[in-house]
């Protein structure tokens, strides 16, 4: 604000002098005119020599800006300031970017960044060598011209990435990699892939150890369990220090071969796919043969049953799987639901999916076990799973099953209250034929 005044002063000051002398000769009004005229043409002056400046060649971009004075002196040096702030900046960030790029060149993930465009705009040295890219040559390319893969194509053009993909790297079919793409900005992309071919043999090699050793077990469990009932059959003859021992061994026999079974039907569901003929399953009678084959394991205990399906509802998939995987969730609920207990199997389609629900009243599981559920061998207390002669896989297998089934599995529970378990199929699961009746039940219960 002080520099306007001192130019208004200064004007003030032309004009003024020019009057007096414009007075003493007689011409006050030119005078003034080419007082005014000079005025404008220093001006110009100095608006040229900023042009000027600004319109230098880039390699002089970084000079300073021209000296003058008054107003136009104070407006060079403020510009002054700020080149030597944008500088100071600049250099701070170029700074940065540098340490970035030093970083990243020595992580052996390949980090990526993609623009709104889809195309290359960035990427470290171990890109190169896991996804075959080449610079300059390969920026501003297409990011899925490069990474010609049906699988990546689908998975970077779908924006729904809070799942991973896994697959042969372009080109190298014995290299498998992970990638993991964020979204930030407008709309651009950072894709972080990750080797993980090792990982990927230890898993198989995990799988097959895990098939072979529970198909090779099985054997010597049964010969076991085979003489021990035989005994069991002549307790008699035995001195009777002996009884329990053999009951307890034959018991745990009976749960190693449990163990081996599950182990052995987890390797076959986490190495075979779903067979593409699938059978058309009435779930009313599924849930009654759940129903039916749960109270004689459990008639001691009396439970209570309630079935809700509509009756003419079916579903697709695969139906010794599905038995498996909804049984599992019913005997665990009979297995920690005390006698006579309320067991409720329902099938309910809401606008998103079919729901197929387990509830009890039984002793309930507490939060922080939850999550953890359906690991294998993952135990919430080790001695009551002792007592019910568990595996500790059958969660597992319940989430593999319905993973296979493009569904879900959802634990709500209250500790001391009871739980309830839900699958989440989706709609595409239900028969077209069981939609139609729904609709048709529905306009029939409006009219």
């Amino acid at each position: 604000m002080q520099n306007w005044r001192s130019e208004l002063n200064r004007l003030c000051l032309l004009l003024s002098l020019a009057t007096v002398i414009g007075y003493a000769v007689g011409h006050t009004s030119w005078v003034m005119l080419i007082s005014l005229c000079v005025y404008s043409l220093s001006n110009l002056y100095q608006l040229r020599r900023f042009n000027l400046w600004l319109n230098r060649d880039s390699s002089e971009s970084d000079s300073e800006p021209p000296e003058s004075y008054g107003l136009w002196g104070d407006i060079f040096d403020g510009i002054h300031r700020l080149q030597k702030q944008e500088r100071r900046a600049s250099s701070y960030l170029a700074n940065i970017i540098d340490k970035a790029q030093e970083s990243s060149a020595a992580l052996e993930m390949a980090v990526v960044m993609i623009n709104r465009q889809g195309n290359l705009d960035w990427w470290n040295f171990a890109a190169e060598n896991l996804l075959s890219l080449h610079y300059p040559k390969d920026r501003n390319q297409s990011i899925t011209n490069l990474i010609r893969n049906p699988s990546f194509s689908e998975y970077f053009h779908s924006e729904n990435y809070d799942e991973t993909l896994k697959m042969e790297a372009p080109g190298e079919s014995s290299k498998i990699l992970e990638f993991q793409i964020a979204l930030f900005g407008e709309n651009e992309r950072m894709m972080i892939v990750r080797d993980i071919t090792q990982l990927h043999r230890l898993e198989s090699m995990r799988k097959d150890f895990v098939g072979n050793v529970s198909h090779e077990l099985g054997t010597p469990i049964t010969v076991i369990k085979g003489y021990l009932e035989a005994i069991l059959d002549n307790l008699d003859g035995l001195d009777e220090k002996w009884h329990k021992p053999m009951r307890q061994m034959w018991q745990q026999s009976m749960r190693m071969e449990n163990i081996v079974r599950d182990l052995l039907m987890l390797s076959s569901l986490e190495t075979t796919g779903l067979t593409k003929t699938q059978d058309v399953i009435g779930l009313q009678g599924l849930f009654s043969e759940i129903e039916s084959d749960t109270q004689q394991m459990f008639k001691d205990k009396a439970h209570t049953f309630e079935l809700v399906c509509p009756p003419s509802l079916d579903i697709v998939g695969k139906r010794s799987e599905l038995y498996s995987a909804i049984s599992n969730l019913v005997v665990n609920a009979a297995k920690y639901t005390p006698a006579g207990g309320h067991i409720n199997l329902c099938a309910d389609i809401g606008t998103d999916s079919l729901d197929i629900s387990v509830a009890d009243n039984g002793i309930g599981i507490e939060n922080h076990h939850i999550p953890r559920l359906t690991e294998r061998f993952y135990r919430i207390d080790g001695s009551r799973s002792s007592e019910t002669g568990g595996t500790g896989l059958g969660l597992a297998i319940v989430k593999h099953i319905l993973a296979r089934h493009e569904a879900e599995l959802e634990i709500q529970s209250t500790y001391s209250e009871g739980s309830c378990f839900i699958c989440r199929l989706p709609l595409s699961r239900v028969a077209l034929s069981s939609i139609d009746d729904e609709t048709r039940l529905e306009s029939t219960e409006k009219e």
